[in-house]
């Protein structure tokens, strides 16, 4: 198997390590040590198309490969983690789910969002199950012509200044694991609320 890089991709390392070196770099102490969200890194990232990676060009994002995702979350890294979690939990635990199971309707709606300047985030973890799903006590009921949900969720990265969550619940708990969903849940949604931050 031939694990050499493209010349496509070896570019793109190019401009995340660039990127890394003199945005990221300067920076990373202090986001360590103030545990702040690196909101003007953030929006340097959106404008060069690195939050919406993997989004494909028909819902606005660059329609880069998984290999692409993954290169700019190892660039990012090496000089900052936080920086690159950011990254890896907007591309891939919220934008992922949606290109691969959101109906057209969610693509078209929060795709576009995502990739211009909204922030996603990933809410599995709960107080008492930790990340274990099947443990989960967070509840989904179909009322109809909308669903309600009741729990709560931890250490949700991006979680204190995302706008656009995933948020796992069970739904038909006589299913076991089958029964829990993901639902889409942005941060005005009535009833939603932040905690404190971890």
């Amino acid at each position: 198997m031939d694990f050499t890089l493209s010349k496509e991709h070896e570019m793109a390392r190019k401009l995340f390590h660039d990127f890394a070196e003199t945005e990221v770099k300067p920076l990373a102490q202090e986001v360590d040590e103030t545990e702040h969200f690196p909101k003007g890194t953030v929006e340097k990232m959106q404008k060069l198309g690195f939050m919406g990676i993997p989004v494909p060009k028909e819902y606005g994002g660059p329609g880069a490969d998984d290999i692409s995702a993954a290169i700019a979350v190892e660039e990012l890294s090496k000089q900052c983690a936080s920086t690159g979690d950011i990254v890896a939990t907007h591309n891939g635990l919220c934008c992922g789910p949606i290109i691969n199971f959101g109906t057209e309707e969610q693509k078209k709606k929060y795709l576009p969002q995502l990739v211009n300047g909204k922030v996603g985030a990933f809410a599995l973890t709960e107080p008492n199950a930790g990340s274990d799903a099947s443990k989960g006590t967070t509840v989904c009921e179909d009322k109809g012509d909308h669903w309600v949900m009741n729990g709560s969720k931890i250490f949700i990265t991006n979680g204190y200044v995302a706008d656009i969550f995933v948020v796992f619940a069970m739904t038909d708990p006589s299913k076991g694991t089958k029964g829990i969903s993901a639902f889409i849940v942005e941060k005005d949604f009535p009833g939603f609320s932040v905690g404190r931050h971890e």
